[in-house]
């Protein structure tokens, strides 16, 4: 799709534009097959904001695995009115209660391998089923090099080798304080009692933007 060598030019050249015009180039390379991914998590009213911009009724790919915190659940309500979103939740195949009685409760950061089995079943399954469904040219993320030290080896643009799209994170370089700046800007709202069950850790990666996480995924589709 892109080679390094490509990557990294178009990278040193949309490092340098704002979030809206790095959106706007990408949104025009879809063909109308794009699509933006959220959470919920803090700032993320910030990408949804800029990408029904420019394009409105864009699809919004949202796994509710079952574990979000009233607030979160709230805020997103607040976030689909405010910004018209065509939201499209996909939902894990057993609900959070069922697979609690089950395999008991939430698997804490020092049982990693119980971590990614939990991360598959109830996180990236049902994102797999999405991207398989809406089946886009170019993904929209939240993306920020400051979340995590695992994100430091990415970029504004990057080549998902998971599920074959361009990954654009026109937030990529930004600050919490520079978010909190937007967020005040445009008068959007954000939401700090989020809740991500799969990672335990703000220090650690899901699976979403791992290479792990697509034979997960596969894997737990199958059982």
């Amino acid at each position: 799709m892109y080679s390094p060598e490509h990557l990294s030019s178009l990278n040193a050249e949309l490092g340098a534009k704002s979030p809206l015009d790095i959106t706007r180039w990408a949104l025009a390379l879809s063909g109308g097959r794009a699509i933006v991914s959220t959470n919920f998590r803090p700032y993320e009213a910030a990408v949804l904001h800029v990408v029904t911009q420019v394009q409105p009724g864009i699809p919004v790919l949202w796994v509710d695995h079952g574990y979000n915190r009233p607030a979160t659940y709230r805020h997103a309500e607040e976030l689909r009115t405010l910004l018209n979103l065509n939201l499209k939740p996909f939902l894990p195949r057993i609900t959070a209660a069922h697979r609690d009685a089950v395999h008991g409760p939430i698997p804490g950061p020092d049982d990693e391998e119980r971590l990614k089995r939990f991360s598959a079943l109830m996180k990236l399954e049902p994102f797999q089923r999405g991207m398989r469904e809406l089946a886009p040219k170019v993904w929209v993320t939240a993306l920020r090099k400051v979340q995590n030290p695992n994100r430091a080896g990415l970029d504004v643009l990057s080549v998902d080798e998971n599920f074959g799209t361009l990954k654009v994170s026109p937030f990529f370089y930004f600050s919490d304080e520079q978010m909190e700046a937007y967020l005040t800007a445009h008068r959007l709202p954000n939401e700090h009692d989020y809740f991500d069950p799969a990672k335990a850790d703000e220090k650690r990666e899901c699976g979403l933007h791992a290479s792990w996480g697509k034979r997960a995924a596969t894997a737990a589709a199958t059982t």
